[in-house]
């Protein structure tokens, strides 16, 4: 490992700080360090770029992120299958970033050294067929979210597994998650948690109209299609990808979600399990 790019929440000043320091540690060792451009020009001055953020894999053989979930998905979800990625926890909820800022030495340290254990992750790719959309395939690590604007009506939505027709749902969305994902979104729209190297798709209503509307979880290689279902005029409906890109949907559109030949490799930490990650984001066990 020679090249390593690097990627922080901007909007910490704590995590700029450490990302900063660690590079600049780094470099003087004689690794190559690059940032992102968002980074780049959160930290100023005169550091090495590798381009936007969905290219900084492209140019790296480890990838670094300080910040949260969030920051990690933002690079995780483009990154080559080939390319670990380390995830520094910097004090929020994280599912994904599992390493402390205190760990971090140290883990550093094992990972330089070729010590290490990564945890391939599944990804979904998700393409929006219908007027006005362009076919593109968008890569996703946790989840593909329909849903509608706060003020817009219920909307419905035709599902289809595999070519099957499963049933007409109707509320205030649907959550189409990864096993990784199961602990985000999916979670909050009383989806199961689902181990997260488990080869299975979740489909999640979001305040379900019908109470019998209920998850379901589905083998990971079964192609999903959802359709919308006549929309009310001016009603306002999403994809969202990751929550963080999203378009608009509209009458007859169709959402398809297939999974990934691209994987993402997550650097484990040496020293919890994903169950002690569970029990400490999740408080079981407390009183």
């Amino acid at each position: 490992m020679k090249n390593i790019g690097i990627a922080a929440k901007t909007s910490s000043p704590d995590a700029l700080d450490f990302a900063a320091k660690v590079a600049g540690d780094l470099r003087s060792r004689g690794y190559n360090i690059c940032f992102d451009d968002v980074t780049a020009e959160a930290l100023g001055g005169d550091v090495a770029t590798c381009g936007i953020r969905s290219a900084l894999g492209t140019k790296s053989d480890l990838l670094i992120t300080f910040g949260g979930d969030g920051t990690l998905l933002s690079v995780a979800r483009h990154a080559p299958d080939h390319v670990p990625i380390l995830g520094v926890n910097m004090g929020t909820l994280g599912f994904l970033t599992e390493v402390r800022v205190e760990e971090f030495p140290a883990v550093l340290e094992k990972v330089l050294a070729g010590d290490y254990a990564v945890e391939p992750r599944v990804t979904f790719d998700v393409t929006v067929i219908g007027s006005g959309h362009d076919k593109t395939h968008y890569r996703v690590l946790n989840d593909a979210t329909i849903n509608k604007s706060a003020l817009a009506r219920i909307i419905e939505m035709r599902v289809l597994v595999a070519g099957q027709f499963v049933s007409t749902f109707r509320g205030d969305g649907l959550v189409v998650s990864t096993p990784t994902g199961s602990t985000a979104y999916n979670l909050s729209a009383g989806g199961p948690i689902v181990y997260p190297t488990m080869g299975a798709v979740i489909i999640t209503p979001i305040c379900p109209h019908m109470l019998t509307n209920r998850p379901i979880v589905l083998p990971d290689e079964l192609d999903i299609e959802i359709g919308i279902v006549s929309p009310s005029e001016g009603q306002e409906i999403y994809v969202t990808l990751d929550g963080q890109e999203g378009m608009p949907l509209h009458e007859k559109d169709r959402v398809c979600v297939r999974k990934s030949e691209q994987r993402v490799l997550l650097i484990s930490s040496p020293d919890k399990n994903y169950f002690d990650v569970l029990r400490t984001k999740l408080k079981w066990g407390e009183g």
